[in-house]
């Protein structure tokens, strides 16, 4: 029984066996991978992208995506940027400003997604390369010197932790738990499977969708605001460019059906752990970087394939009821 449960749990998670045999791998070849610090290191890079994530995979599990992320994470950087460079922004105004920024276009994309009725496809790849322009006319040079307050937000720790890490478990938690506990979680589980069922069983199918094209734009302008104090410098035409492509590999990697309806956050968090240990484990071997964009990409195929292969695998190792045995004595008699 526990071995077909184990069986079961494998099967729904495959990347747990990937993710170790990779560690394995990448240990035996530097001698240095499962060292604390290169752990902590690998996390505090994941940070940004489990930020955006974890949000964007609660938008695909209600049916609907957001490809605009890279470009609104450049917008939140910028604008972040912006008010503490040349204006000695605190803290809380340049993150206020972010926030303010990332929720715009989460307004914008929401309204003609869920309200009009666009495609979320074509919708949010027009916003990708809109605001990325947006963000360019706001600051065509690089910004730096953002001064010791604004650092405070990539740089500083919390009980240990470095600050993006904190924030992003914060993130994981209070995600899983509206999931997991409250009526919204439900709701939007069932407005990917069936917008029209969902409709008529009295669930609000579009306020939760841009309610949560709020949230990712929101998390993506303060992930760019994040990486923005972590690096101490922002510039708008390469921030965030390709972000879009690794967060939504790190949400169908982990297990997030692209048609919406199914899906869960620890397969999200298995999925940026999956890309931060493949990205700093090729470092580490000293793979070039465009070697490991073929990588990223090959992990993106894979995907495909765990999402085709995991029901299937999990059918198999599901555990049959079995009919009673009859005490022998009975058998004998009858």
């Amino acid at each position: 029984m526990n071995a077909s449960l184990n069986l079961r749990q494998l099967a729904r998670y495959p990347l747990i066996p990937v993710i170790v045999a990779m560690a394995i791998g990448f240990e035996l070849a530097t001698g240095s991978f499962v060292g604390s610090q290169n752990l902590l290191g690998i996390a505090t890079d994941s940070a940004t992208l489990a930020i955006v994530a974890v949000p964007s995979a609660l938008l695909v599990i209600s049916g609907y995506l957001d490809l605009s992320v890279g470009s609104t994470y450049a917008l939140g950087a910028v604008a972040a940027g912006w008010l503490a460079s040349e204006h000695g922004g605190s803290l809380l105004t340049c993150v206020l400003l972010s926030l303010l920024a990332g929720l715009a276009v989460g307004a914008v994309n929401g309204f003609l997604c869920c309200v009009v009725g666009l495609s979320p496809f074509i919708v949010t790849l027009g916003t990708l390369t809109a605001v990325r322009g947006l963000a360019q006319q706001f600051a065509p040079l690089p910004l730096t010197s953002f001064g010791d307050s604004f650092a405070w937000l990539g740089g500083a720790k919390v009980a240990g932790l470095p600050s993006p890490v904190v924030i992003a478990l914060v993130v994981v938690l209070v995600a899983g738990a509206i999931l997991a506990l409250t009526p919204v979680g439900r709701h939007i589980y069932a407005i990917g499977v069936s917008r029209e069922a969902a409709y008529l069983s009295g669930v609000r199918v579009r306020t939760v969708p841009f309610a949560l094209f709020l949230a990712t734009g929101a998390s993506a302008a303060l992930a760019g605001a994040i990486k923005a104090s972590v690096l101490g410098a922002v510039q708008s035409g390469t921030a965030g460019s390709g972000f879009e492509l690794a967060v939504l590999t790190a949400v169908l990697v982990g297990g997030v059906a692209l048609t919406g309806g199914s899906g869960t956050l620890f397969g999200v968090v298995l999925g940026v752990a999956f890309l931060g240990i493949l990205q700093n484990g090729l470092t580490l071997v000293g793979v070039p970087t465009f070697w490991q964009q073929v990588a990223q990409g090959l992990a993106l195929v894979v995907a495909a394939g765990l999402a085709y292969l995991a029901p299937r695998l999990e059918a198999l190792a599901a555990v049959r009821p079995t009919a009673p045995r009859r005490p022998l004595a009975e058998a004998a008699t009858t």
